[in-house]
């Protein structure tokens, strides 16, 4: 009976406990909301970081409250005045909005929606907060791949698992977008899960890309790391550019020509484009079209085969992984001079089983690795000292 009561007395104790606990945290939390201000972008005063190369994110300040505030602007093709912001508020100082997104502490158990946004946050020593991905198959980075078992893989496009995606209980998703918003984005707000848009992929300037890993840094908490190791990269990437132009001086450049046949067209990227401003700074010359930013446009096979012609060199035929897998998709081209002269190089040395490009995963941030490349093949007689890293000569 004694022993019957005490456990009777320690129930009720604990019962009784618990709730005052709540009833204090409750006043504390209406307290709290009182005095707390609603979120008004303008008063976000105070330039944190402006980007040097990229045009699509600012982080800004509200020195007051402590609060970064993460803005996004046109995060995919075509975009047209969109806008994303992301509210890191420590202090939880605002209100909520739902126009914005926002989160209280760094984000610890991040999902990732693209492979680079992964490479983002390796480069910053912080890939360990990866617990979810979509296409774990096609994703090369080491951490990821020797650890299967513990991130989940909420696939892609419109078979998204959902159930799976709430499991994981993420404190962020970083999404991306190609020609319109992510199809998840919707749900997540259902969710009441967190988001941000990295929209690396619209920019064109190779250190642009690489650039948005400060935006990605900002929210781990690790804004400093971030700025570190892409200065750093800036560093190596001018070092090679600035060797080649010393070197190069006004003598004539390599001409490229770069991808293969789509559905009877073939696609150039833009004169401004990612990859033309790669070769350009690697002392190269590419065929390209019209246009701006990553935009292509296509040209007809009797074009292509007329600049084939004119051609150094052969970068990037897509799936290819011999000259004889080339010329047997494009048997026109077998006397073109590049293919004759065994000039045709592919950016698949890195892939993993599946076919996924570590070129567009870790290279997003070393595009200093991927110039010494091109310089490599482009200038061998300037750049001997370098094994190729993401591409390789095809025989």
């Amino acid at each position: 009976m004694n022993l019957y009561r005490v456990s009777l007395r320690y129930s009720f104790t604990s019962k009784t406990m618990k709730r005052l606990l709540a009833i204090i945290f409750s006043a504390v939390m209406l307290s709290g909301c009182a005095n707390r201000t609603s979120f008004d972008v303008t008063i976000f005063d105070e330039v944190v970081y402006t980007p040097q190369y990229a045009t699509g994110f600012e982080i800004r300040r509200h020195a007051e409250s402590g609060a970064t505030l993460i803005s996004a602007s046109n995060p995919w093709q075509g975009a047209e005045g969109v806008s994303y912001k992301l509210l890191i508020d420590p202090n939880n100082f605002f209100t909520a909005n739902t126009d914005i997104q926002h989160i209280n502490t760094p984000a610890e158990r991040i999902l990732c929606m693209s492979s680079s946004h992964i490479a983002m946050l390796d480069a910053i020593g912080e890939v360990k907060r990866v617990v979810g991905v979509s296409g774990i198959d096609f994703i090369s980075n080491e951490y990821i791949t020797t650890n299967r078992s513990k991130i989940g893989d909420v696939g892609y496009d419109n078979n998204i698992n959902y159930e799976l995606l709430i499991a994981l209980n993420p404190d962020m998703v970083l999404l991306y977008g190609v020609n319109a918003a992510n199809s998840i984005e919707n749900k997540l707000r259902e969710l009441s899960i967190p988001f941000a848009y990295i929209g690396e992929y619209v920019e064109s300037s190779p250190l642009g890309k690489a650039e948005w890993m400060v935006a990605v840094s900002e929210i781990v908490g690790k804004r400093e790391q971030g700025i570190e190791q892409f200065n750093t990269i800036v560093t190596h990437y001018n070092t090679v550019a600035e060797n080649i132009r010393h070197n190069i001086g006004n003598a004539p450049r390599p001409k490229v020509m770069l991808n293969i046949p789509y559905r009877d067209s073939w696609f150039l990227p833009a004169k401004s484009s990612y990859m033309v401003q790669l070769i350009e700074q690697a002392g190269g010359e590419a065929f390209s079209t019209p246009g701006e930013g990553n935009s292509s446009a296509p040209i007809d096979i009797e074009q292509a085969l007329l600049y084939a012609n004119q051609s150094d060199l052969w970068l990037n035929p897509s799936g290819c992984n011999t000259i004889a897998e080339l010329v047997k998709l494009n048997p026109k081209f077998a006397n073109t001079r590049p293919i004759l002269n065994g000039k045709v190089w592919n950016n698949n040395a890195r892939q993993t089983p599946m076919g996924g490009s570590d070129f567009w995963e870790s290279g997003v941030v070393r595009p200093d690795v991927i110039l010494r490349d091109l310089a490599t093949i482009l200038h061998p007689e300037i750049i001997s000292d370098h094994d190729l890293y993401y591409h390789t000569q095809l025989k």
